[in-house]
């Protein structure tokens, strides 16, 4: 009864922030959104990959569209999990880095105006924003005005306790707290040594040794079938394939014996297919259930493959360049697939620049819900599901104020046509780099194309200032 009050409350307050309330959609359509952690652009079988198994991933692909030059909000998860659920650029919400969780010294306080100082460096950078904030209107709350059920399952990594799923939208969490990575992918997904706050909200242990992946698999089979008669919304955003990196052993042992091509790590091979196999274990459900048809499924990733070690690589994301965290594009470019079998021809290919705030618009116009003045910064990419040959003309853009590591420092993209500029907050020269003639981002053109260079840098000034960017500034 408390559940479904604060739900009351939280539906008229949507309501009131948007200028509606309950609404009519044009037409009833399931919603199944997978928003894998970590899963590279090279990834699946459609993709090139030449060593990991995805059959039922390649499926999905030849059922719908496959988008071939998809990318996420950021080269890191949290800023583009925001991204996806608001619609909004991370530079809208501040939520340009990775957001700490409490066992790691997170605080959940959001810093609107306070700078990391960052030792032995020239710069001072924003502080990261510690937490969605509930001001915000997620696809979850939107959702919730057509009378849709929305469960969330999986990785959240949006803030902690009063800032979880539960609190943005979703009936029901399974997983979802403020971890960015599970402690372990075995029951009962426990770190080795005790650890407070290290683990999965709603999700207790129920077999030894249950690998993860099946676990969730189950769990939205089982929602599937209790709420066939309704509409439902599943935020599906697996664990996998984030590090930790394990895999069931007769998995590990099948890819021993593989021949290795561009990629090659067993464990990580493993944990792709168990993922893959949950994949294919939801569709079949689907279309058992005589669901197959009207259910709108959507899967993409949050960045992009991890390499790591380069001496012993988690994956290999060839022929992008570079891997998560770096403004290449082996960090931003993601596998992006979306099948409707009502509404999307199959066998479908396009090459026209998407990323993660599209979804919005995109449910939001199959609905029927006409544009308002609110802040969306994605496009509806039903046009291009009906005409994929189609360029939609629009401008991208990334923002990380922020050092990483000992290689990355502050910087911002911005990707017009073919041509995209990656500038550095430090001083350090810019790059520009023509994707269509140079995929692989070998060649910097921004010493010879000085006219395409300044009308790029021009566009990420406009763009700080409509976004009210949070931008580093240099140490008196």
């Amino acid at each position: 009864m408390i559940k479904q009050t604060l739900l009351a409350f939280l539906l008229i307050n949507i309501a009131l922030q948007l200028g509606c309330f309950a609404k009519q959609a044009k037409e009833d359509f399931h919603i199944i959104l997978i928003h894998v952690d970590d899963l590279g652009w090279a990834d699946i079988g459609v993709l090139g990959s030449d060593f990991y198994e995805t059959p039922h991933i390649d499926k999905l692909a030849a059922e719908g569209i496959l988008f071939t030059n998809s990318y996420a909000a950021a080269a890191i998860c949290s800023p583009t999990r925001a991204a996806l659920l608001t619609g909004k650029y991370p530079a809208r919400t501040s939520i340009t880095d990775w957001i700490r969780a409490k066992f790691q010294g997170g605080s959940g306080i959001a810093w609107p105006s306070e700078y990391e100082e960052n030792k032995g460096k020239e710069w001072r950078t924003p502080k990261n924003q510690g937490f969605l904030p509930l001001e915000e209107i997620t696809l979850a709350e939107r959702l919730l005005l057509y009378g849709y059920t929305n469960l969330h399952i999986g990785k959240w990594h949006l803030g902690e306790e009063g800032h979880f799923p539960e609190d943005q939208g979703f009936h029901f969490n399974i997983g979802g707290n403020d971890l960015g990575q599970p402690p372990s992918y075995f029951d009962p997904y426990l770190p080795e040594k005790p650890m407070p706050h290290y683990h999965l909200n709603n999700l207790p242990a129920r077999k030894a040794g249950e690998f993860l992946m099946d676990r969730e698999g189950d769990e939205v089979v089982a929602f599937i079938r209790k709420h066939k008669e309704d509409k439902f919304f599943i935020h599906w955003a697996p664990y996998a394939v984030h590090t930790p990196i394990m895999g069931k052993a007769e998995l590990i042992e099948k890819y021993q014996q593989q021949e290795k091509g561009n990629q090659g790590n067993p464990v990580y091979a493993a944990l792709v297919e168990s993922l893959d196999q949950n994949v294919g274990k939801v569709m079949q459900e689907l279309e058992r259930l005589g669901l197959k048809e009207n259910t709108l499924v959507i899967f993409t990733s949050d960045n992009g493959g991890l390499i790591g070690n380069p001496t012993q690589p988690i994956t290999n994301n060839y022929p992008l360049r570079s891997q998560k965290g770096y403004p290449y594009e082996g960090g931003i470019r993601v596998p992006t697939i979306v099948r409707w079998p009502e509404k999307i021809k199959a066998g479908q290919k396009s090459e026209t620049p998407i990323i993660s705030m599209d979804w919005i618009p995109t449910i939001l116009e199959y609905l029927g819900e006409e544009s308002n003045n609110e802040v969306l910064d994605g496009v509806s990419l039903v046009s291009a599901f009906t005409n994929p040959d189609q360029i939609i003309p629009r401008d991208l853009f990334w923002h990380f104020p922020h050092y990483r590591g000992t290689d990355v420092v502050p910087y911002a993209i911005v990707r017009s046509g073919d041509f995209k500029l990656i500038h550095y907050f430090d001083g350090s020269e810019a790059e520009l780099f023509d994707l269509k003639n140079d995929p692989m981002e070998s060649q910097n053109l921004i010493n010879s194309d000085f006219i395409i260079a300044d009308e790029l840098i021009g566009k990420l000034e406009t763009w700080f200032a409509e976004t009210n960017a949070r931008l580093p500034v240099r140490l008196d």
